[in-house]
Order: C-alpha cells, then sequence, then structure tokens
C-alpha cells in the first residue's frame, strides 16, 4: 500500500487546522478594528475556510458509514446536514 508523502496533511489535521484559522479569523472579526476592506477579504477567508471544514465533516461521515457497513453500498450515501 502506497504512503502518502510527508508533505500532505491528513483529513483531520486538515479540518482541525482550517477550524482553529476560522476561530481566530471570528475573534478578529469581532473586535470591530478592521477596515471594511480588510473585513471583507476576511469574510470571503472565513467562507473558504468554513466549506473546508464542511468537506471534511462530509467525508468523515462517509467513512463512518462506510466502516459501519462495508457490504451495503446504499448505507454510503452522501450526507446531507440539516439546513
Amino acid at each position: 500500500m502506497p504512503r502518502k508523502p510527508a508533505t500532505e496533511t491528513s483529513p483531520v489535521a486538515d479540518f482541525e487546522h482550517s477550524l482553529d484559522a476560522l476561530e481566530q479569523l471570528v475573534e478578529k472579526m469581532e473586535h470591530g478594528e478592521m477596515s471594511l476592506e480588510e473585513s471583507l477579504a476576511a469574510y470571503e477567508r472565513g467562507v473558504g475556510l468554513y466549506r473546508r471544514c464542511q468537506q471534511a465533516l462530509e467525508q468523515a461521515e462517509l467513512r463512518v458509514r462506510l466502516l459501519s457497513d462495508p457490504t451495503d453500498p446504499a448505507s454510503a450515501e452522501p450526507f446531507q446536514p440539516d439546513a
């Protein structure tokens, strides 16, 4: 089984890093000391981080479903979060 290159991070580590960065960004924005331009750039970055976190959670959900019942492919349907 081929190993991942050392430069690749695991999905869990990537999720944790993205979530930490998102939390720091939100804290910085909540202080209200950013210009409008900085706030817009921070918001855009935050949306990207949020999407990365959401995608990682969806992949984790799929992995759990596959591990729970690998003989039933129907159980591996994409996760549909409550909106």
